[in-house]
């Protein structure tokens, strides 16, 4: 079965990504660069990984979601300071239209549709940005709070059963990317 297709590939600067051969790079999604994406991972429709100036990972089982836009960010002008890579760990769920910025999301972190996280921004373990909402710069959701807002200010805990539903999501998306592949494969035949 089809997984990704070299189509979505682009190296830069002598750097290629590195994909997992069980991923799942849907079409029209572009990956440009210093990305690494994990063991079954999904990439969906029309999302754009670009790691120009630094490096993107994908953990293992994490799904970007349609339309979604994963870019890292520099050092500013006259400042000290370093790349602020993006990395996403295992199993994280990352909603569609998101837009991600040179920040970090734990394993089995949630970003809700259409939210932003700005640089430097982590969101923990467990830990929840609501759809829509904007993280800013630096700020950290800690493990199991959902944050919600423009900006992002806490709400509350996440429940034991909003926490089951996080890994009841990454499962759906592992199967919904055998599927598509499976559709894929088949309207290439």
């Amino acid at each position: 079965m089809t997984r990704h297709s070299e189509q979505h590939i682009h190296p830069y600067l002598g750097r290629t990504p590195a994909i997992h051969p069980s991923a799942f790079i849907a079409p029209g999604a572009q990956i440009i660069g210093n990305v690494e994406i994990g063991p079954e991972a999904s990439i969906w429709y029309n999302c754009v990984l670009r790691a120009d100036i630094g490096r993107i990972v994908i953990g293992a089982r994490s799904n970007v979601q349609d339309g979604t836009v994963i870019h890292v960010e520099a050092p500013r002008e006259g400042q000290q300071g370093h790349v602020l890579n993006t990395i996403i760990g295992a199993d994280a769920l990352v909603g569609h239209m998101a837009i991600l910025h040179g920040c970090t999301v734990e394993d089995r972190g949630f970003v809700g549709m259409g939210a932003i996280v700005m640089d430097g921004a982590r969101i923990s373990s467990e830990a929840m940005l609501a759809a829509g909402a904007l993280l800013a710069p630096g700020k950290t959701i800690p493990p199991g709070e959902i944050w919600a807002g423009r900006p992002a200010k806490p709400m509350r805990s996440l429940s034991g059963v909003e926490r089951a539903a996080l890994a009841d999501q990454t499962a759906h998306y592992l199967d919904l990317a055998s599927n598509h592949a499976r559709s894929l494969d088949e309207q290439q035949r």
